[in-house]
């Protein structure tokens, strides 16, 4: 059996805006259990990036220690990468931003490396609000150290191992809602449908975008009495509604419904369009996207799709008022001015 991506192929693949086909945009083969949910959100990163027709070599991925943090060798290898410290991607992540923002970042972390170790690097890059897109492949254990419950695991949800995890489990969204993040989404890596369309409005948001995904771990945690399980998730999946991105380069039009239909534009004249399911939801009010997160948890159900949306708030480089060219663009010229102008900053703080 051959375990060799050929090199050939079809001449006639169908390609994006900028002349790449879906080839481009693949990394090398995963060596993740097969039937894993993480091999699907690779799959629809990748999707994204090439529909969004964005170069290869203006993606910095990022990661942390996990299986979720081993799946960007599996997309984008032509792209910027680096594999960090175990919770520690955040740092990593915001010091590449610092030093050139005009790359696409895309952090790659799971439950344990985010909720657990990681939780305080996440919950500083969220009020930060760093311009990147945070991926979470969330299974509720520890797939690399045979299956433990991790910070996520729902309270009497059950692994393989079967024992009932006595603990309240960890929001992430919910997190970041309070933490201030710009986008919060849910979604489940069974459903390409409505991860795709959200990856890519992330992309196009300015600021930090969580998307919180629930990843089956086939191996540990695709038990009948686990809430992470793929049985789990499709019988108590409930969507905010169909979601819809909308690049800048089509015509953007729409037929509102009242009470239906909303229609976001994001900083770069694409669109967000939600056909809501829920009039309860308003998407722009953290207080109803925590409410409805909530009440479904609450029926045992797990809400996804668009929770929450601020198109307006500043980013790190507006809080911090760096200039606006990359750091690593600066002649020696612009990044020592001088012993003057070293005396007047310090001046300033007397």
């Amino acid at each position: 059996m051959s375990f060799i991506r050929p090199n050939i192929r079809h001449p006639q693949l169908p390609v994006n805006d900028i002349g790449f086909t879906r080839a481009d945009y693949e990394g090398a083969l995963s060596t993740l259990c097969a039937g894993c949910g993480h091999d699907s959100i690779s799959a629809s990163i990748l999707q994204s990036c090439f529909e969004l027709s964005i170069e290869p070599h203006k993606i910095a991925k990022m990661s942390g220690i996990g299986c979720s943090s081993k799946t960007p060798a599996y997309f984008l290898g032509n792209s910027h990468g680096f594999n960090s410290v175990h919770g520690r991607m955040p740092s990593v992540a915001t010091g590449a931003n610092m030093a050139n923002r005009d790359l696409v970042y895309i952090g790659v972390s799971g439950d344990g490396d985010t909720a657990s170790i990681g939780m305080g690097q996440f919950a500083h890059v969220v009020r930060r609000n760093l311009n990147m897109v945070y991926i979470v492949m969330n299974n509720g254990c520890y797939g690399l150290t045979k299956g433990q419950d991790s910070a996520t695991a729902d309270k009497g949800s059950a692994s393989k191992k079967g024992v009932p995890n006595p603990y309240s489990s960890i929001d992430l969204c919910e997190t970041a809602i309070q933490l201030g993040a710009g986008f919060v989404a849910r979604s489940f890596s069974g459903d390409k449908e409505q991860l795709i369309p959200l990856i890519k409005a992330a992309v196009s948001h300015r600021g930090f975008a969580l998307i919180d995904v629930v990843s089956p771990c086939v191996t540990f945690n695709n038990t009948p009495k686990s809430t992470k399980s793929y049985d789990h998730v499709r019988e108590h999946m409930n969507a905010t509604g169909t979601f819809d991105f909308v690049p800048l380069k089509d015509e953007i039009t729409t037929q509102y419904e009242p009470g239906k239909t909303e229609e976001i534009t994001l900083h770069d004249g694409s669109a967000i369009r939600l056909h809501k399911a829920s009039e309860n939801l308003d998407f722009s009010s953290p207080r109803s996207a925590m409410n409805e997160i909530e009440k479904y948890k609450e029926k045992g159900e797990v809400l996804t799709g668009l929770l929450y949306l601020n198109p307006q708030t500043p980013d790190t480089h507006e809080l911090l008022g760096t200039t606006s060219k990359p750091l690593n663009s600066l002649s020696d010229k612009e990044l020592c001015p001088g012993s003057d102008v070293l005396k007047s900053i310090n001046s300033s703080f007397q």
